[in-house]
This record gives structure tokens, C-alpha cells and sequence, in this order.
């Protein structure tokens, strides 16, 4: 008799939530981020018709992808790879704009859960143990609200729950200008000293994966990697959203 009418009970709270989600829905449609089409319900952020614009790359399989080439001969990253190839004026543009200036963090979990799934395909992260985000300055990221690297890292989590996030190991010690108009050894130098140690003790013989939004010279990655791989034991990877490599 209980049993049963537990039963019913959950039947009747699944029904009117799904009621009401299905109002709200009627009421207040979610837009496409992209074209401002109305989403349908099993849509997310973008419709499908915008998501088939998005040019996945196969690098997490891939060992020398264009990306693990930027570090070749500065870094020995473990691997390199961007889910997404990033080009301008495209959708992929428009959505990490809008993550990173806009107030849209759903947009980093959401490609976060993406390059979670890619990452779990790679051979060369199956013993990955830890995500750093890249860190913005305490400045910079008072201004924007959130870092949206740590964002995109518990979109990953959310795919890989054993992954530890961590946020305190290397911090952004210097404001340093915005890179979009430098050269790749103007990028290097203005990145290069920025970064320091807070908790080093928890990555000694760990594998690390550095976690960005995009990867462009990959300076600002080289110069987090190069201080990880200063402790011992360390082995460190890269990955992003996107990448125009």
C-alpha cells in the first residue's frame, strides 16, 4: 500500500513538472544564442541547425595536431588539444564572446560537457587527475564576474566527476594588457612572469590539465606550464574550446 502510493506520488510530481516546464516554455521560449530561432525543449543554448556550423576537430586522438605543434620546441606538454576550430566572425566567436563579456556562464558548461566527452576519447589524458584553470588577475575578474576558464573546467567535471578542480595552485600575480593585437613573442613576454605558486604541494606526480577558452600563440599556456613542470614528478597537458591553429 505505501509502495503504491509513493508510486503515484512521484508519477503525479513527474506529470506537473513537466506541465509546468511545458508553460513556461509556451510563455517564455529559450532563443538560439546564434540565429534567435525558438529553441525546442531538448535544444540547448544554440538550435541544432546552428550546431551543425560548428567545426569539431579530432585532436583528442590526434597526438600532433596543430595545436600540440604550437608548443613544440618550448614546452614538453604531455598533449595539446581545442574541441572547436576557432575563426572570426563565426558562431564560435559569437559564443565565447558572449562567455567571456556578456554573463553567459551556461555557455562555458556547456562546452565545458563537450570537451569533457572529447577528452574522455584521448589516449594520452586517461590518467589526468587534475584541471587548472587558467587564472584571471582578482581585477579582471571582479570586473567580468566569474573566470571563464574555471567555468568551462565544471562543464568538464560534469562529464569527468573524478577530476579535481583546482583554483589555488597558481594564481595570476600581475594585471598584465589584453593579448588579442600581439605578436606571438610580445604575447610570450607579456604573460611570462605573471604567474606564480600558492598550493604547489598538491601536484607533485600528478598529471595537470591547464584549461583555457581559446589557445592562440599558446603563450599564455606555455608560461603556466613551464611553472608546473617545476615541481616534481609533474606531467602537464593543455586543452580549449577553440583554437584557430
Amino acid at each position: 500500500m505505501g509502495e503504491n502510493y509513493n508510486f503515484v506520488i512521484m508519477k503525479k510530481n513527474i506529470f506537473l513538472s513537466t506541465v509546468y516546464e511545458s508553460i513556461i516554455y509556451l510563455f517564455y521560449p529559450k532563443i538560439c544564442l546564434y540565429c534567435n530561432k525558438p529553441l525546442n525543449r531538448y535544444e540547448n543554448i544554440i538550435c541544432l541547425d546552428c550546431f551543425t556550423r560548428l567545426e569539431f576537430t579530432n585532436h583528442a586522438t590526434w597526438k600532433e595536431n596543430p595545436v600540440a605543434k604550437l608548443f613544440y620546441g618550448k614546452v614538453p606538454l604531455t598533449h595539446a588539444m581545442a574541441l572547436i576550430k576557432y575563426e572570426k566572425h563565426t558562431l564560435i566567436q559569437k559564443l565565447l564572446h558572449e562567455l567571456k563579456y556578456h554573463q553567459h556562464p551556461e555557455i562555458g558548461q556547456w562546452l565545458g560537457r563537450m570537451l569533457g566527452q572529447e577528452i574522455l576519447k584521448s589516449p594520452y589524458l586517461k590518467d589526468v587527475e587534475i584541471l587548472i584553470p587558467i587564472p584571471l588577475h582578482p581585477k579582471k575578474q571582479k570586473i567580468r564576474g566569474y573566470n571563464q576558464s574555471e567555468i568551462i573546467c565544471e562543464g568538464i567535471k560534469e562529464a569527468i566527476p573524478t577530476l579535481k578542480i583546482y583554483t589555488d595552485v597558481i594564481v595570476r600575480k600581475i594585471f598584465t594588457e589584453t593579448q588579442t593585437n600581439k605578436k606571438t613573442w610580445e604575447r610570450y613576454q607579456n604573460v611570462k612572469e605573471v604567474f606564480a605558486f600558492e598550493h604547489e604541494e598538491k601536484i607533485k606526480n600528478k598529471h595537470i590539465l591547464i584549461v583555457d577558452d581559446v589557445i592562440t600563440t599558446g603563450s599564455t599556456i606555455e608560461a603556466c606550464a613551464k611553472l608546473l613542470l617545476q615541481k616534481e614528478g609533474t606531467k602537464v597537458s593543455a586543452v580549449s574550446i577553440a583554437s584557430p591553429a
